[in-house]
Formats: C-alpha cells, structure tokens, sequence
C-alpha cells in the first residue's frame, strides 16, 4: 500500500494536508506506522507551488527518507514543470535523489525524463491515465521493460463509473510489458477503484491527494487513517 502525501492540494482543503518538509515526513511516518509500505509526494515551495527544482525536492526527500523508513517517490508531473527541456533540467540537477518517480507516458517528453531517470538509478512509475493515450504510448516504448510498475490512474471521480473506467484503462494496458500494475482512483472513484484493486489482486495507494474522505464518507484526519482504512477494505476484497 502505498501512501500519497498531498498531491495538488492545497492549505485550503484542511490543516491536514502536508506540505511542508516537515509536515510531510512527519505525516509519512504515520502513515508507514499504519502500514504503508512506500510514500509518494509533491514537494513544494515556501509559497506553496509545486516545484521540481533540487532546492525543493531534496529536503523533502531527505526528511521522508529518515523518518518514514521506506522507499519514497516524487511527482515530476508538467504541471510542475510544463516545458519539457526545462523539466529535464532540473531532474539533472537533483543531488539528493528519491528511489522512485512517477512520469505521466501522456506528457511531452515523458520518455526522455523516464531514460533520466533511469540512468541516474532512480526507479520509474509509468503514469498511464484514463482518457489518454498514455497506454497506446506505453506499449510501444522500449523502456517499458525497465519500469519499476505501472501506475495506473483512473481519473473518472464518479463513484457509479469509476470501476467500468477501471476495466477499460487495465484493457487498454494489456500485458504491459510485464511489469507490475498498481491501480487507483481519486476522489470520489478512489475508494471504488481500491476495491477492484483488492478483487484483482493488484497493489494501490491512498491518501489525502487521492481522496479527503473515508470509505464511510466522513472526512479524514490523516494521511494514516486513510492508510489503515485502504488496508482494511483492500484486504476484505482479496478475502472474497
């Protein structure tokens, strides 16, 4: 189970939501302690914007690395960084690197970030998302061998059409090079789609950048609440 920190939200959708480095580690140890197994974040600016730039993504992949204790992942979505010459610069510059990094296969310049990466030995999630042609890009890239897993990222937040969006993106990925898929939604598809993710047998995430509620539909305090729901519901689908 891996935990997402943030995401695009931001200080208006609740206290709750890290941000900063501190805020984010301290969140990400909770969540380990609730069974997350790795961290997946955004990192910020003092002023809240998202960044790619070393200054930013170092000190935030410091502080998870020493107090959440597992393997942690940065975004190097184009909202970040829209150019794509720009994006790579600064993925060069990084001296402190994550383990792994998400790249969205839709965005401009998704193979060149993931050969980056992958030749500055950090792990790649191929972002695939639903109503793209991420999994048409996938599928012919020769580096899908090489990814670390699939991230596989149903962005229907319909709670009655989530799944059905579920089975079509997991159809249009086929046998996905043979790597390992990890399936989820977000907002009002996440809790849906972890579900199927459990009766697949596939891994997923949760956290406050999927959804701010809990399967019950109150809202969630944590990161790690959400976290320790994810396992229970994830695991009563695989007992089925």
């Amino acid at each position: 189970m891996q935990v997402c920190l943030n995401g695009s939200r931001k200080a208006a959708d609740g206290a709750q939501v890290p941000l900063t480095p501190e805020e984010l580690a301290r969140s990400a140890a909770e969540a380990a302690a609730a069974g997350a197994t790795e961290t997946h974040a955004h990192p910020r600016t003092p002023c809240g914007r998202e960044s790619l730039s070393a200054r930013v993504v170092g000190p935030v992949v410091e502080a998870l690395r020493e107090r959440a204790g597992v393997p942690v992942g940065v975004t190097t979505g184009a909202w970040a960084e829209p150019d794509p010459a720009a994006r790579l610069e600064r993925v060069r510059s990084w001296s402190v690197l994550p383990d792994f990094a998400s790249v969205n296969w839709h965005e401009p310049g998704a193979e060149e970030l993931a050969e980056l990466l992958l030749s500055r030995g950090v792990d790649v999630e191929a972002g695939i998302w639903s109503g793209t042609k991420g999994a048409a890009r996938f599928a012919l890239s020769p580096l899908g061998p090489r990814v670390l897993r699939v991230l596989a990222e149903v962005t229907d937040p319909d709670p009655a059409t989530a799944e059905m969006s579920a089975h079509t993106l997991l159809a249009e990925l086929g046998p996905a090079h043979g790597r390992p898929v990890l399936l989820h939604g977000e907002d009002g598809g996440a809790w849906p789609v972890l579900r199927l993710a459990g009766r697949l047998g596939l891994a997923t995430r949760i956290g406050l950048e999927d959804t701010l509620f809990l399967p019950n539909g109150e809202r969630a305090f944590s990161n790690a609440e959400l976290v320790a729901a994810g396992l229970a519901e994830h695991g009563a689908q695989q007992d089925q």
